[in-house]
């Protein structure tokens, strides 16, 4: 079963899914581009510890219907030994501790629930998703390359050459050619939380997510935020221009 609400771990991340895109307008007016992602609600599944795994973390898994028979029998065992609800999608996140050295036995126990409240407080998340993927294209489409000229009898998406014959007679390693396009791991950094649904288990992002609508995504706490600039933007802007006019008009 779930832990209760005293027993909800200190942990940096969470699991979910991306529900899709939307518009908001802030408080100038502005349209503000964003992303809802369902985030949680999820259950501590195993507890890593620096003694018996060499290292801290938690593994989390998305609380969701899925069938049991669906899961493998050693998943099936690992859920059970704590009396879990079968879980399909499952990740490692980071742990937080107060000071250097702390430990975490018996703070983070299997069972307890992670919920999006987690990320109260926060600015800046880092989303990690799976591209779109989109299957074997050209250079072209993949790599944006001019192409050649599109006048009759040229071939247009044609790559060009690759090498020499003589020296070095092959092709360099990291070459931009034709190949699989998408379908690969990507993180966005530093995503700027715009709202946060406690009831539905939602979080609204300023910006694009990767992935499809529905696909599963991991939710972190921004490792690096960027600092906020004071004095640049906003009423507090002073204009130079009008700063020394006034400056002027005192003396």
């Amino acid at each position: 079963m779930l832990g209760t609400e005293k027993d909800m771990a200190r942990v940096t991340g969470i699991l979910g899914k991306k529900v899709g895109m939307t518009q908001l307008f802030d408080s100038k007016g502005d349209v503000r581009p964003a992303t809802v992602l369902q985030a949680g609600p999820c259950v501590i599944t195993q507890h890593k510890t620096q003694t018996r795994d060499g290292y801290e973390s938690a593994q989390i898994g998305l609380v969701e219907f899925v069938k049991e028979k669906k899961l493998t029998k050693a998943m099936r065992g690992h859920f059970s030994k704590h009396n879990l609800p079968p879980v399909k999608f499952v990740r490692e996140v980071g742990i937080e501790v107060d000071a250097p050295g702390e430990t975490t036995e018996g703070v983070i126990k299997p069972g307890d629930r992670i919920l999006v409240d987690i990320f109260e407080g926060e600015r800046f998340v880092d989303v990690i998703g799976v591209s779109k993927g989109h299957g074997f294209q050209g250079v072209v489409k993949r790599h944006h390359f001019s192409g050649g000229p599109k006048s009759h009898g040229s071939m247009f998406q044609i790559t060009g050459s690759i090498g020499s014959s003589a020296f070095p007679s092959r092709v360099f390693k990291g070459m931009r050619m034709s190949g699989h396009m998408g379908n690969t791991r990507i993180t966005t950094r530093n995503l700027r939380i715009l709202g946060v649904d406690k009831d539905e288990n939602l979080l609204v992002v300023e910006g694009s997510v990767p992935g499809a609508n529905g696909g599963y995504i991991m939710i972190n706490k921004a490792k690096k935020p960027p600092r906020e600039r004071r004095g640049f933007a906003g009423s507090a802007t002073v204009d130079p221009l009008k700063a020394a006019k006034r400056a002027a008009k005192k003396g």
